[in-house]
């Protein structure tokens, strides 16, 4: 009778081990993960949540300009304006063509409020003017990617008090619009 009980005790136990070991190995493999390791990284250096990385090569991208100088006109890592930065982006990550200018983009889109922006949105300013005048790509926690003309390519917030300010909209590139200008 014991035998029976100690051999019962210990296949429960067996049990529970493999268990806890199999829950270890998948928990261990997640953090190896490249693809998840680079969103935490991302994500840290970024300031937004994990779960709102999903498109790593948007970030990867961004991360490699971080720093570059403004440049009105420019387009190339010596110097790049906002509209330039954003057509680069829609060019590489998302394979499609926009329009260069900042007001030209925003007719390519349907109009967001910032509550219903995600990841890869654009977000437009109006900066001292009735005209949108500046341009960026929303990442998610209300962090944008943009580049400024006093500090370059960098991440902002749309709740510091300047860019809440002067936000105009958010905007979502029209299927419609993707198809017309991929074409040309």
């Amino acid at each position: 009778m014991i035998k029976k009980f100690l051999f019962s005790t210990l296949i429960v136990l067996a049990s529970f081990t493999a268990v806890f070991a199999q829950s270890k190995t998948k928990e261990t493999n997640k953090l190896e993960d490249p693809d998840n390791l680079a969103s935490q990284y991302f994500s840290q250096v970024m300031g937004v949540a994990v779960d709102a990385t999903s498109n790593l090569k948007l970030y990867k991208f961004i991360y490699e300009w971080i720093g570059t100088p403004y440049r009105f006109g420019g387009n190339t890592k010596k110097g790049i304006d906002c509209s330039a930065f954003t057509k680069a982006i829609y060019d590489k990550v998302f394979n499609t063509t926009i329009l260069r200018n900042s007001r030209d983009i925003f007719s390519m889109v349907n109009p967001l409020a910032k509550t219903e922006l995600k990841e890869g949105d654009l977000v437009f300013f109006k900066i001292k003017s009735r005209s949108i005048t500046h341009i960026g790509i929303y990442l998610g926690d209300d962090r944008f990617a943009h580049a400024s003309s006093t500090r370059g390519v960098v991440i902002s917030n749309l709740n510091d008090p300047y860019y809440n300010r002067y936000f105009y909209k958010g905007g979502r590139i029209l299927e419609g619009g993707k198809k017309d200008f991929i074409e040309e």
